[in-house]
């Protein structure tokens, strides 16, 4: 087998790749303002109550309209993952991370595509998105090269009169709570790690970014994946979400958000129900806000390009994004200076044009936010 190789980001100055993701916009364009399903063990499920997924750079285009689950469709969606768990973690290892190399061929062909649903409802630029994309399928790639490494067991040190043996065994059903600002890339690799390794989940996407989690859970049914294996339900986090945590069947967390809601799953989490039978794990990625030390004798130009694409690639909406700069006194002036220089030279618009360098923020719900922190300042 080929060893692990990042996917390559596309060359757009290329007119070829350019016209590619051209004409993927239009194709997803057409498909915007479905009606979509959540996934219950196989069966797909619609509510009367439902809500809507929109266009931030445009608050009247509907991306999509989803269900609005229920406790009682959580439950059942956990029970499913808990019935086909028996079977799916007795699946070989080589099978499984044969679903994942499919899935990761398949969204390859169709990367323009998915890179532009990211584009209309998150509001991603060509570039943001594509990378999104190309992190999607890495994680596929890696993981199922992962699962087939580890399958193989481990060497243990000898010791005579003992026959020690080291095997990975999977825990049962998970709860996966990707976040908005990587739909696809951080939704992907949370789900399939854990599938690779036998383990069965319930998906409950961020209520920003429904339709992008949605695509994939379609592209995994296309390649095969078992039904019950993977369940989707969508809805309010204060609701849904966490009664997801909460269950006594739920065997693991995977959470990436903000350190508010993480700090609740954690709450939640550790709370134990009579009929639990274990301690549930949990992998919490919070906020943070990162900073950009600049040293006495730092290049003025060099920095300065750093800081700002760090600080306003994605608009700023990422746990790696340069939230604060700290500067040596002697460069403080200069490296200001430059920065908000180049800040004024970046092309703000549609994330869908070519040319657009920072779309939208997710919310307005986080544009508020933003001016307090403008205030602020």
């Amino acid at each position: 087998m080929q060893e692990f190789i990042n996917e390559a980001f596309t060359d757009f100055s290329n007119d070829l790749h350019a016209n590619e993701m051209k004409r993927a916009i239009e194709e997803v364009r057409k498909q915007l303002g479905k009606s979509y399903v959540n996934y219950i063990g196989g069966q797909a499920i619609t509510k009367d109550e439902t809500f809507a997924s929109i266009n931030p750079s445009n608050k009247e285009e509907l991306i999509g309209q989803f269900p609005k689950a229920t406790t009682d469709d959580v439950t059942l969606a956990i029970e499913a993952a808990s019935k086909h768990f028996e079977t799916w973690s007795k699946t070989p290892a080589s099978q499984r991370a044969q679903f994942l190399f499919d899935a990761a061929t398949l969204m390859r062909k169709r990367k323009h595509w998915f890179s532009a649903w990211m584009m209309f409802e998150t509001g991603k630029t060509w570039v943001e998105a594509d990378a999104d994309t190309a992190e999607a399928i890495d994680f596929m790639e890696f993981y199922a090269r992962e699962m087939l490494r580890l399958s193989k067991g481990q060497e243990l040190t000898k010791i005579p009169g003992e026959d020690n043996e080291l095997s990975y065994r999977p825990l049962g059903v998970g709860a996966i709570i990707p976040p908005w600002n990587f739909p696809l890339a951080i939704c992907v690799g949370m789900t399939t790690a854990a599938l690779v390794c036998g383990n069965t989940v319930v998906l409950k996407p961020s209520s920003d970014s429904p339709t992008v989690a949605y695509h994939f859970v379609e592209l995994m049914r296309e390649v095969g994946l078992p039904e019950g294996v993977l369940n989707f339900v969508t809805g309010s986090g204060s609701q849904v979400g966490d009664h997801l945590v909460s269950h006594p069947k739920i065997r693991f967390i995977s959470f990436t958000g903000s350190r508010e809601v993480g700090l609740r799953v954690n709450e939640l989490a550790a709370k134990t129900h009579p009929e639990q039978k274990w301690i549930k794990r949990l992998v919490a990625e919070m906020g943070g806000k990162d900073a950009i030390v600049v040293d006495e004798g730092t290049d003025v130009d060099e920095v300065s390009t750093g800081i700002v694409a760090a600080a306003f690639g994605f608009q700023g909406q990422k746990c790696s994004a340069c939230s604060r700069a700290i500067i040596h006194e002697s460069m403080y002036d200069q490296v200001v200076s430059a920065v908000i220089e180049k800040t004024k030279k970046i092309t703000i618009g549609d994330p869908t044009d070519r040319q657009t360098q920072f779309g939208p923020v997710i919310s307005s719900r986080a544009f508020e936010k933003i001016k307090e922190y403008i205030e602020i300042g």
